[in-house]
């Protein structure tokens, strides 16, 4: 059902704060022109925290309609049980092809609970369900054997970067479904997936989302055939360029991984507005910063398309 690079859109908000249609509708056409795998629609990068729930259907329904079946379009779902319940059947009023099921309200609780809350969402609707195994919400291998049996549970995807847990949970959700032949998607969710997933594509895990993608597709593709090719060389050059450098400056100021993907979709043509409190936008020197980071990673990409075509 999903293959490819992930496309994770941010939501346009205007100088007032409103949600900016038009805007979110071109950055939707300009992504899915480039061509992604899937289309992610008001999750983590889409401000999912800040959103209301009339909000989130009409931002769900933008991208259906700009989509217009040519990819997957799956929404964020979470909070509150009542809250994810709402937003679930919102995403299937407004036709998405799925969910992608982010933590409950942060509190902690027993994987038993974790279960109930997976389950009392995907029986809200009868779309698939990718589970998202981050913050409070980390399923171990049982918990993840039992939700993965359940009929719309499609996926499971990562943001704890605890490979060796992930390693076993993957093995363990593989050979529970083996039997029934049910297929099974696993994902890398962390920020900047791209600087780990070598790693988790060493564990069975082939999907990732890319930030990236939203504002710098090429470089996002890019990496990709070069992992897909297994291009070392273009790899290693995209990571200590690109990649690497903006995760530093990521890493900078709590928030700065939506932050900045919002900061560089406005600065490719499409004016994606402010972020919402508690997020704060990115710094002028910040800024300057991405730019400089954005035109080092396209440098690379050109001369290895250079080097490609004088060795064809």
């Amino acid at each position: 059902m999903l293959d490819g690079v992930l496309f994770f859109p941010v939501t346009p908000f205007t100088a007032t704060g409103d949600v900016d249609y038009a805007r979110l509708t071109e950055h939707i056409a300009k992504g899915v022109d480039a061509g992604p795998g899937g289309v992610f629609i008001a999750c983590g990068t889409g401000e999912f925290h800040a959103l209301e729930a009339e909000e989130f259907g009409s931002i769900v329904a933008t991208a259906v309609e700009v989509v217009a079946g040519r990819v997957p379009v799956f929404a964020g779902a979470g909070g509150s049980l009542a809250q994810a319940k709402i937003f679930a059947r919102a995403a299937k009023d407004n036709g998405a092809d799925g969910i992608l099921l982010l933590p409950p309200y942060l509190v902690t609780m027993p994987q038993a609970g974790l279960v109930d809350y997976t389950r009392a969402v995907a029986d809200a609707t009868d779309l698939p369900v990718i589970v998202y195994n981050r913050s409070n919400a980390r399923y171990d291998e049982n918990s993840a054997i039992e939700v993965a049996q359940f009929p719309t549970v499609i996926g499971f995807k990562d943001g704890t970067g605890d490979l060796d847990k992930v390693a076993r949970i993957v093995r363990a959700v593989k050979d529970a479904l083996e039997p029934s032949g049910k297929p099974f998607l696993f994902f890398n969710g962390l920020p900047t997936a791209e600087v780990s997933q070598q790693a988790y594509r060493a564990i069975g895990v082939p999907l990732y989302s890319s930030a990236t993608f939203a504002f710098a597709p090429e470089l996002a593709l890019a990496f990709y055939d070069s992992l897909e090719t297994e291009n070392i060389e273009l790899t290693e050059a995209l990571l200590r360029s690109f990649f690497h450098p903006l995760v530093r400056l990521r890493d900078e100021v709590p928030g700065y991984a939506v932050s900045l993907i919002k900061a560089g979709v406005t600065m490719e043509g499409v004016d994606a507005g402010p972020v919402r409190a508690p997020l704060v936008d990115i710094s002028p020197a910040h800024q300057l910063e991405l730019e400089a980071i954005v035109a080092a990673g396209r440098a690379v990409l050109a001369d290895s398309l250079a080097v490609g075509a004088a060795q064809s």
